[in-house]
C-alpha cells in the first residue's frame, strides 16, 4: 500500500509527459490466492493502477469490484501509453472493497501490490508476481498476472447489445440472475476474457445493457477469431453457476446489423450427453451490432483532408533591436535568425499537406508603411487582398523584404489574427513558454497536428472522404 498516492484532481499540477507516444497498450490482470479479509464470505477485491509521475504515484485507473473471490479475473481493461525511451513504473494495488463505499482506508483493506514498468509487460507479455503487503511484508501465496497487448494501428470499436430467452433455471426458490461472459481464444487455445455483463436478477429472459469493446479485445482485428460465450447463474458468494455456452465470431455476430438478429443456442454439454432430448439451456440473441471505426491522421489526409499553414510573426519590440545579434530577429547575412529557422522548420513539412502549397503570412506589434500606425493583424506582403505566399519560400521572402519596412514596438496582441485565422481553424493550440531548438520546436508542434485533425472530425463525426466500405466482410479494413 502506498501512502504517497495524488488523487486526479491533483495530477494536473504534475505536467504532461513531451515525449511522442510510441503505441498504446491495453493490460488486463488476474489474481491468485488472495488474502480473505472477510468473516463470513471471501474478499471482495477491486485493482487500483497507479503509475509514477515526477516521484509521486498518480492514480490512473480502477477495476470493477468481484464479489466473494479470491481468484478474481477482471474485466477491466487498463489503457496507457507506451513510451519506449522512458521508463514507466507501474504499481497495481488490491483492495477488498466493503459495500459501496469504494476503497477502504484502513491497512486491513489492502490485499497487497506490486510493481513493474510497461516496458517489462509489454517485452514479456505476461508478467506474473507474488503481492506484498505495506512494508515489504509477503501477501502470503497472493499473486498476480498482468498481461499486454497493443492496440494495433486499424483499430476500432464495436457497441454490441445482448438478451436472452428462456434461460435455465438454477435457483431453488427464485429465477436465476444471469450474467454473459465473452472469451476470445487466442492462437495458443488459450482463452482472454473480453467483457462480464452485469447480471439481471430475478430472470429467464433477461436483456443486458449495450456494451463497447475495441475490435483488437475483441479478435485482435481478425474477424473469423473464435469467441466463447457463456451464461452464468450469479451467486454473490462467488460460486456461479454454469447455465450454458455457444461459439461464434465477429463475421458471425456481423449479420446483426441493419435490424437484423442473430441468436444461438445456449448449450451446456453434460446436459447434451446425458439427456436424449436436451435441445439447449435457452437461446441467445444479438439484438443490434454497431462498429465505430477510430480513425486515424493518415485516414483523414489520405481522403483529401487538406492542412491550411498560417504564420503569425511576432514584431514587438520584446524581440530586440534586430541590428542586435540578441535579437531573435537579427539580420544576419550569412544564417538565418531564429525566426527564419522555425518557419522553415515547419513549413516545410505542412505545405506536403496543402496542394495550392500558398500560406497565409500575418504579423502583429509592428509600425507599418505608409503612415506607421502600430498594426496586429497585418500581411507581411503588404498586399490588402491577398496575405497568402508561394510555398514556405514565399514566405521567407515576404519576412526578409518586411522587416527592414517596419518599426517593432508593440504591445503584444495576437488576438485580432486569433480572431481571424479562427474562422478557418476549428481549434488553437496554446504553448507555453520554452526554450528548445526549431528542429525540435517543429516536431513539438507537428506532433500535435495529426491529434488535433483527428479530434476536429471525431468530435463532428466526419468520417475520412474516399470510397468507403460498407459490406460486413470489409469493416475491418475500411471506415464505417
Amino acid at each position: 500500500m502506498n501512502d504517497n498516492i495524488l488523487d486526479p484532481a491533483s495530477q494536473a499540477n504534475l505536467g504532461v509527459v513531451s515525449a511522442t507516444c510510441v503505441s498504446k497498450v491495453e493490460l488486463r490482470v488476474c489474481c491468485k490466492h488472495l488474502l480473505d479479509r472477510d468473516t463470513l464470505n471471501k474478499s471482495d477485491p477491486c485493482v487500483v493502477l497507479l503509475m509514477q509521475s515526477q516521484g509521486q504515484w498518480v492514480e490512473v485507473d480502477r477495476s470493477e469490484v468481484i464479489r466473494s473471490n479470491l481468484n478474481p479475473v477482471f474485466a477491466k481493461v487498463f489503457m496507457v501509453d507506451y513510451y519506449f525511451e522512458e521508463v514507466q513504473k507501474l504499481r497495481f494495488e488490491v483492495y477488498d472493497i466493503h459495500g459501496h463505499s469504494g476503497l477502504g482506508t484502513h491497512d486491513d483493506d489492502f490485499l497487497g501490490g506490486m510493481e513493474c514498468t510497461v516496458g517489462q509487460i509489454v517485452a514479456q507479455k505476461r508478467v506474473s508476481k507474488p503481492l506484498f503487503l505495506k512494508y515489504g511484508k509477503s501477501a502470503g501465496k497472493s499473486t498476480m498476472t498482468v498481461t499486454s497487448e497493443e492496440i494495433s494501428g486499424d483499430n476500432g470499436f464495436v457497441e454490441l447489445f445482448f438478451r436472452a430467452k428462456k434461460l435455465d433455471d438454477k435457483d431453488l426458490f427464485s429465477k436465476s440472475d444471469p450474467f454473459l461472459e465473452i472469451y476470445r481464444i487466442n492462437d495458443d487455445g488459450s482463452e482472454q476474457l473480453v467483457h462480464r455483463t452485469e447480471f439481471v436478477k430475478n430472470n429467464l429472459s433477461p436483456i443486458w445493457e449495450p456494451f463497447k469493446v475495441s475490435l483488437n479485445s475483441l479478435c485482435s482485428c481478425e474477424e473469423k477469431r473464435k469467441l466463447r460465450c457463456v451464461v452464468f447463474d450469479y451467486d454473490s458468494r462467488g460460486k456461479h453457476d454454469f447455465i450454458g455456452e455457444f461459439y461464434t465470431t465477429f463475421e458471425e455476430m456481423q449479420k446483426a446489423t441493419g435490424g437484423n438478429k442473430i441468436q444461438w443456442d445456449c448449450m451446456n454439454p453434460k446436459y447434451k450427453l446425458k439427456k436424449r432430448n436436451y435441445r439447449n439451456s435457452g437461446v441467445v440473441i444479438l439484438l443490434d451490432l454497431k462498429i465505430h471505426r477510430v480513425y486515424s491522421f493518415l485516414d483523414y489526409i489520405m481522403g483529401g483532408c487538406q492542412i491550411h499553414f498560417t504564420v503569425a510573426i511576432d514584431f514587438t519590440a520584446s524581440n530586440g533591436d534586430p541590428r542586435n545579434s540578441c535579437s531573435l530577429h537579427y539580420i544576419n547575412p550569412y544564417q538565418p535568425n531564429e525566426y527564419l529557422k522555425a518557419l522553415v522548420a515547419v513549413g516545410e513539412i505542412c505545405q506536403d499537406y496543402d496542394s495550392d502549397k500558398k500560406f497565409s503570412a500575418l504579423g502583429f506589434g509592428a509600425r507599418i508603411p505608409p503612415n506607421y500606425e502600430v498594426s496586429h493583424d497585418f500581411a507581411i506582403n503588404f498586399s490588402a487582398e491577398d496575405d497568402e505566399c508561394e510555398g514556405i519560400q514565399g514566405v521567407v521572402e515576404s519576412y526578409q523584404s518586411c522587416l527592414p519596412k517596419i518599426q517593432l514596438y508593440g504591445p503584444t496582441n495576437v488576438a485580432p489574427i486569433i480572431t481571424k485565422v479562427a474562422k478557418v481553424a476549428a481549434n488553437e493550440e496554446k504553448t507555453q513558454e520554452a526554450s528548445a531548438s526549431p528542429t525540435a520546436l517543429a516536431k513539438c508542434v507537428l506532433a500535435e497536428v495529426p491529434k488535433q485533425v483527428v479530434e476536429y472530425y471525431s468530435s463532428k463525426a466526419l468520417p475520412p472522404r474516399g470510397p468507403q466500405g460498407s459490406t460486413p466482410g470489409s469493416a475491418l479494413n475500411s471506415p464505417q
